[in-house]
């Protein structure tokens, strides 16, 4: 006890060496955790974006479906099944759904779409499309009616015309991509949306209607009410050909399958591609979505189905993304170990000044009696103190800015949210929450300490007294 209280004295008998020593330790921790959380919370981020706007965490396939995606590889819906996978204690909801593709057509504009059978009703319980259906839309007589309203800040109409035929589903989104303060937003806003409101229906199980991505409606020229026809190759090679009316448009967080998606009611898609009464997947909807949870769910579910069934996970759906985070998180951990290096360098030179500048304090010690073995134990505690300082004001602050990010993350705005929807991406930067990363981190960071302190301790037990009392 009498080596802590000497050794947490010593700490303020030079405020700025100590707080220099502490400062290169909470930039380590800070930077490490905030970094990772950004990585983690992005990759969280695109999992989510594609498990529930499109697979789902949990399907139930025909066993040869997901390797060769035609109507023939489709099964017919069990409600027996259903009502047994819907017994299982992680499972909430089953979803079904008719998947398949097809030539898009508006006169002369084509393209090839995803053509997905839903029952609307049932996916809010997974993708929620009724929640991204585009509430606001930037059309040009919009803009016309913003040029044209004095009370207006220049400033917002220059990014109104930016933002030309941006759609949106909230109003906050489209009040921070015109940049309007938050203090001026009860007095602009309710004009804006006034001009912006874009008006939607919906669909329902039995009656022929579509809903539209909101870039492939930009694509192919459709609006509300517009038709769109649809060629394909139906079950057992029948011709599958249909006009539908378009019933609203849908902004979906992924730009890619934004600018193919097409819905269709269950019922009206099955009877499009001549395959009544059969799915192409049975989507479940989960209550907890951690992997080892979802992964016992599989082996539970894989039990109750039969051999023509086969029961698949969202990493199993989604390998090409999997790879490719797990490519750039090595990416990542590559670029915070530079960052340790730098640091590391940082902290050992902050010691090596400290122990530096008291060699001829340690050479007095030792002359007045002191035990090397007692000095070499004080300074370690010292180090350990200033460790435990830098470690946690750093894991504090580092915490307050995640927390802060989790409920508030980064969404980017102007050219820069073009930039990132050009390459596929919402413009949306999201923090993992405060977790187990956190652990490995902080350890990383009191290995560099410890590590830092054999240097201080080596140069006291081979101190030459005589050259200390000189220093």
């Amino acid at each position: 006890m009498n080596n802590l209280n000497l050794a947490w004295r010593n700490l303020w008998r030079n405020r700025r060496r100590t707080m220099i020593t502490s400062a290169s330790i909470f930039f380590a921790v800070f930077f490490a955790l905030v970094m990772r959380s950004i990585q983690l919370g992005s990759y969280d981020h695109m999992y989510k974006n594609v498990i529930e706007s499109y697979t789902g965490y949990i399907q139930v396939q025909h066993k040869d479906f997901w390797d060769e995606k035609i109507v023939d590889n489709t099964f017919a819906y069990d409600r027996q099944l259903e009502r047994q996978l819907l017994e299982d204690e992680n499972v909430e909801a089953s979803i079904p759904r008719f998947e398949s593709f097809a030539l898009a057509s508006n006169g002369p504009q084509t393209k090839g779409v995803l053509v997905m059978g839903v029952d609307p009703e049932k996916e809010r319980y997974l993708s929620k499309v009724t929640d991204k259906m585009v509430k606001y839309r930037l059309t040009p007589e919009a803009l016309e009616k913003i040029k044209q309203d004095s009370n207006l800040p220049e400033k917002v109409k220059e990014l109104a015309i930016l933002f030309e035929n941006s759609a949106y589903t909230n109003n906050s989104r489209m009040q921070l991509d015109l940049g309007i303060d938050d203090k001026l937003a009860s007095e602009i806003m309710p004009s804006i949306e006034s001009y912006t409101a874009f008006q939607n229906a919906s669909i329902h199980m039995g009656e022929p209607g579509v809903w539209v991505g909101d870039k492939l409606s930009q694509y192919l020229q459709l609006g509300i009410g517009d038709t769109i026809v649809l060629i394909s190759q139906g079950y057992h090679a029948t011709t599958a050909a249909g006009k539908y009316e378009i019933k609203g448009i849908v902004k979906l967080p992924l730009p890619d399958i934004d600018n193919k998606i097409v819905y269709l009611p269950l019922d009206i898609c099955q009877e499009l591609y001549n395959a009544e009464g059969n799915l192409t997947s049975l989507a479940l909807a989960v209550s907890n979505n951690r992997d080892k949870t979802i992964a016992e769910t599989v082996q539970r579910i894989s039990k109750l189905v039969s051999e023509e069934h086969k029961v698949m996970e969202w990493r199993e759906m989604n390998e090409v993304m999997v790879s490719q985070m797990d490519a750039d998180d090595k990416g990542g951990q590559i670029m915070l170990g530079i960052l340790y290096l730098v640091i590391a360098f940082g902290v050992f030179g902050t010691v090596l000044m400290l122990t530096a500048e008291r060699k001829r304090e340690f050479g007095v010690l030792v002359a007045i009696g002191m035990q090397k073995k007692k000095l070499a134990s004080i300074m370690t505690l010292e180090m350990l103190l200033i460790g435990l300082l830098g470690i946690l004001s750093g894991a504090l602050v580092a915490s307050v800015l995640i927390l802060y990010g989790v409920e508030h993350p980064i969404v980017f705005k102007g050219e820069t949210a073009k930039m990132f929807e050009e390459y596929g991406m919402e413009p949306k930067m999201a923090f993992w929450t405060i977790g187990t990363y956190y652990i490995s981190q902080i350890l990383i960071v009191v290995l560099m300490v410890l590590l830092a302190i054999g240097y201080p301790i080596r140069k006291i037990f081979g101190m030459n007294l005589v050259n200390a009392l000189r220093a």
